[in-house]
């Protein structure tokens, strides 16, 4: 088994499997990032990062609460500050537009995009090529857009 700190490859993440007759556990069966996640979990580290957002405070557009993601796009619920005090309303950022405001409580959040510069997985070819990951499409008008400066 390969530690946690000597991963460099996605070879570094199969398995050894189980002993002919008995059954595996999780750590002999799983493969890839499920891997790679248990086997921080055992040395203490969360690759996740799946610790809570702030919510000792809310988000204004000046102090966003920064959301980070390694895809194009993040989703995030917001129950409202203080927390719990409104149904969980789930905002979408993306890195076309990383700020975006509850419109139940308006608190702030902004996706602060920490993947790799170039996407592995982009679909060369097909007409569609952006080096900048964005769609590239005009957003629609929301009553947002329509809102004077001053008042943002």
């Amino acid at each position: 088994m390969v530690p946690f700190e000597e991963v460099k490859s996605e070879d570094d993440l199969l398995p050894p499997g189980a002993l002919p007759g008995t059954v595996p556990t999780d750590l002999e069966q799983s493969t890839g990032l499920e891997r790679l996640e248990i086997l921080g979990k055992m040395q203490g580290i969360d690759i996740f990062d799946m610790k809570p957002l702030d919510a000792s405070r809310k988000g204004t557009l000046d102090n966003p609460i920064i959301v980070r993601s390694f895809g194009d796009e993040q989703y995030a619920g917001c129950t409202g500050y203080p927390a719990d005090s409104h149904v969980t309303i789930w905002l979408t950022m993306s890195r076309d537009r990383p700020v975006e405001r509850c419109p139940e409580c308006g608190n702030v959040l902004k996706m602060e995009y920490v993947g790799p510069v170039d996407d592995p997985h982009a679909h060369h070819g097909h007409g569609e090529e952006h080096s900048d990951g964005a769609h590239n499409y005009e957003e629609p008008k929301t009553f947002a857009d329509f809102v004077r400066p001053e008042y943002r």
